[in-house]
């Protein structure tokens, strides 16, 4: 669950801490006094498109931090990214947005990639808003909704990935007839150009760092000898020189020696010293001598690195990847010199993979037929449980050609009223029923979902009445298994949850500034009469009876 929410210098907000509690967190307040800001600040802790302009006007940068518990069982992808476990089961979150800078964001305490922090953030939430009405609009997404509920999730994308090797073969099998239909012989030279340019060079990824090395080495050598020059002065030919200061200590030593013959390793160090001291004074030599090149020598180098660079512009950017683009061509020239063998083989490859395709489809399409009623009927219940008495929702089911979801066709049909033919979701003309529709929706895949915290964002727009104690119910149910978070206008909803929070815009020295309140006894009272459109004791008197209705 998420315990607490940090926000600094996010819109309107200047600096705020949010402290939550399990169970269902109720969000209120007037319009536009910044209530779906708190939901973009979690969105953005979970990784989601950070956009600067919500950074607060005259601030450099925003912050936003949360903690969760409860959440050891992701200690395996944070360590699998190199970052650190949680402890006692804690997340930390953190993320920076800047005016100037590029963003941060840190898992646990240690800087992670924007990715990382979104791979964690699917894990922890599901956000429904008023917009996500749109998504099960589609046939795609109910076949995806199905697919969640009945946990195929995995069977499908597998699916997908054996749909996506099939396209591929195919598209092979073009190139080749187009190859076959073309000047075969002229592309098969034009690949032996390559091929044979290419090997000629005789390119070995080692040479080249050394090839510049000794070129750059090469172009300086004048300054090379006198550097050489004067480091062998210092070490062995000047008067003071190393060498010979280091043959005084060794004096000094043999002399200490017939005074403590402990003093032999001392001894010994030196003239390993005087040994070192020595080889580095030859080495220096040598290695200047090496860099004084003639002027044809430096030619043929200049000459071998820009034949380098030249195949590295035509093949890929490092000799690595012109080797490998080497390959390729050899590949490739096979490949269409024995062009019927290739396309024999690719025939017979994309054979057993769309057999094996449509024998995987025709297993989730049976699985997908088994969950399909089921679906119905719970999605039914909630309805029920909704305002819609006698309403049927159905998961209706059709065969289609194979594509890369399947054989299945997938059609979420809804008839509000006994009597009356079941018809597409998109055919539904009340936004209010629309609303219920997708709340019994989002109520069953949530409950089939393992992720901790649901995020409600005004989902009961356009209900009322006893419609709304049911939603309110409804999402009293969910935060049993979850965290909730909702944002509502309606009194019936708000009295449901088991913590209040008022959000509040006020103005003070020309800056408007958004603020949280948590609701409790009289000021939750004053807050849902509020919501009733009146202050009165009658008004009070209905928030008190909602309340309690839910207490029970």
């Amino acid at each position: 669950m998420l315990r607490s929410l940090r926000i600094k210098n996010l819109a309107l907000i200047d600096d705020l801490t949010w402290e939550l509690e399990p169970g269902l967190n109720i969000l209120t307040g007037e319009t536009g006094a910044g209530k779906s800001i708190l939901i973009d600040a979690f969105n953005l802790l979970l990784g989601e498109r950070a956009d600067k302009s919500l950074i607060r006007d005259g601030a450099d940068e925003c912050v936003v931090e949360g903690t969760l518990s409860d959440l050891a069982h992701l200690n395996g992808l944070l360590e699998e990214s190199g970052l650190e476990p949680c402890t006692d089961g804690e997340l930390y979150l953190k993320r920076t947005l800047s005016v100037s800078k590029a963003g941060r964001q840190f898992i646990n305490g240690s800087p992670a990639p924007l990715q990382v922090l979104k791979q964690v953030g699917d894990l922890l939430a599901d956000m429904h808003g008023p917009h996500d009405h749109q998504s099960l609009l589609s046939n795609e997404s109910q076949l995806k909704a199905l697919d969640a509920f009945a946990g195929l999730t995995e069977e499908a994308g597998g699916l997908s990935l054996r749909y996506s090797a099939i396209l591929k073969i195919r598209q092979e099998l073009e190139e080749l007839n187009r190859a076959a239909e073309g000047d075969l012989e002229r592309q098969l030279a034009f690949l032996d150009e390559q091929i044979a340019e290419i090997r000629e060079a005789g390119l070995n990824p080692e040479e080249e760092q050394k090839l510049e090395g000794d070129y750059r080495a090469g172009t300086h050598s004048q300054r090379i000898l006198e550097l050489g020059g004067s480091i062998q002065n210092l070490l062995v030919e000047s008067e003071s020189d190393v060498s010979g200061l280091l043959a005084q200590v060794q004096r000094f030593l043999h002399e200490w020696i017939s005074l403590d013959p402990e003093a032999q390793k001392l001894a010994d160090a030196n003239a390993s010293i005087v040994a070192q001291v020595q080889d580095l004074a030859r080495e220096v030599t040598d290695r200047a001598d090496a860099t004084e090149l003639d002027a044809e020598r430096l030619k043929q180098i200049e000459e071998r690195l820009n034949r380098v660079q030249s195949l590295k512009r035509k093949y890929g950017q490092t000799v690595e990847a012109v080797l490998e683009h080497l390959v390729e061509l050899e590949t490739r020239r096979e490949y269409l010199a024995n062009r019927e063998v290739s396309s024999r083989q690719l025939k017979e490859r994309l054979g057993q993979e769309e057999k094996e395709f449509k024998r995987q489809a025709e297993a989730l399409s049976r699985q997908r037929l088994k969950s399909a009623p089921v679906l119905a009927a719970e999605v039914s219940s909630q309805l029920r449980e909704l305002g819609f008495k006698r309403a049927d929702f159905s998961v209706g089911l059709a065969s289609q050609e194979l594509r890369r979801e399947g054989i299945d066709h997938v059609e979420f049909g809804f008839a509000p009223n006994p009597g009356e033919s079941s018809k597409p979701l998109k055919a539904i003309a009340s936004s209010g029923e629309m609303a219920r529709v997708m709340l019994a929706i989002k109520s069953v895949l949530a409950e089939k979902d393992s992720i901790p915290v649901l995020i409600f964002d005004e989902v009961d727009a356009n209900v009322g009445g006893e419609t709304a104690v049911a939603v309110g119910h409804r999402l009293r149910e969910l935060a049993k298994a979850h965290q909730v978070l909702c944002i509502t206008h309606l009194p019936q909803v708000a009295a449901a949850g088991h913590r209040h929070y008022r959000v509040v815009k006020e103005t003070s020295k020309g800056r408007t500034t958004t603020s949280l309140e948590v609701l409790e006894g009289k000021s939750r009272l004053d807050e849902l009469a509020r919501m009733l459109g009146d202050k009165s004791q009658t008004a009070k008197s209905l928030a008190e009876s909602l309340l309690k209705q839910f207490q029970k």
